[in-house]
């Protein structure tokens, strides 16, 4: 894309350099009038994981930032295990 929320996306990720794939990006308003929040929802996959990153904002392209960073940092935790799973 050639947007203000994919520059938005490539100036995070060439900061972070995370080689995280883009699969999903969804945008859905939780308000409603001219002022509406937005809310974004921004899936991430990399080496197997997927996780989901959220981000409100009554500006797209700031709540995108924050999904997307929501989802950057979910990458950087390493899966729980189960403390009730046989080891």
């Amino acid at each position: 894309g050639s947007g203000p929320v994919d520059a938005t996306f490539k100036a995070i990720e060439s900061i972070a350099a995370s080689g995280a794939e883009l699969l999903l990006y969804s945008v859905n308003a939780i308000t409603t009038g001219t002022d509406a929040q937005g809310e974004v929802t921004v899936r991430l996959g990399k080496d197997g994981r997927i996780v989901n990153g959220n981000g409100a904002d009554t500006d797209i392209v700031i709540a995108s930032a924050k999904a997307y960073l929501n989802a950057l940092n979910k990458l950087q935790v390493p899966d729980r295990v189960d403390p009730q799973a046989d080891v």
